[in-house]
C-alpha cells in the first residue's frame, strides 16, 4: 500500500508540473520577435546555412510583414485579431527560416 500512495503522489505532482511547464515559453513583443527573426536569418547568412537566394526570399517576407504591422499600428493600434495574424505571420516565417537552414542547401554548394 506504501508504494501505491508514493505512485499517485508521484503522479499527483506530475499533473500539476505539467501545465506550469507547458506555459513556460514567455511571451515577446512584436519588436523582440521581429528582432529574434532578424537575428536568426543574418545568423544563417553569416554561418552559410542559408543561399543568397533564400535569404532574399526571408528578407523578403519580413519585409512584408514589418509593413504590414505598420499599415495595423496606424490605423489605431494592434487589436486582438492583428496580434493573432501577425502572430500566426511570424509563426510560418520562423517555421521557413528553421525549414531552410537546415535543409542542407547550403552557400558552400553554389560557389
Amino acid at each position: 500500500m506504501n508504494r501505491f500512495q508514493t505512485l499517485i503522489a508521484g503522479l499527483g505532482l506530475v499533473a500539476v508540473a505539467l501545465p506550469a511547464a507547458a506555459s513556460a515559453a514567455p511571451w515577446q513583443s512584436i519588436n523582440a520577435r521581429q528582432a529574434r527573426l532578424d537575428m536568426r536569418i543574418d545568423q544563417g547568412i553569416r554561418s552559410g546555412a542559408l543561399t543568397r537566394g533564400e535569404a532574399m526570399r526571408l528578407r523578403g517576407e519580413f519585409r512584408q510583414i514589418t509593413a504590414l504591422e505598420y499599415r495595423y499600428r496606424r490605423s489605431g493600434g494592434l487589436s486582438a485579431g492583428e496580434r493573432r495574424d501577425l502572430d500566426r505571420r511570424f509563426d510560418a516565417l520562423s517555421a521557413r527560416i528553421r525549414f531552410d537552414k537546415h535543409d542542407r542547401n547550403d552557400r558552400r554548394h553554389y560557389r
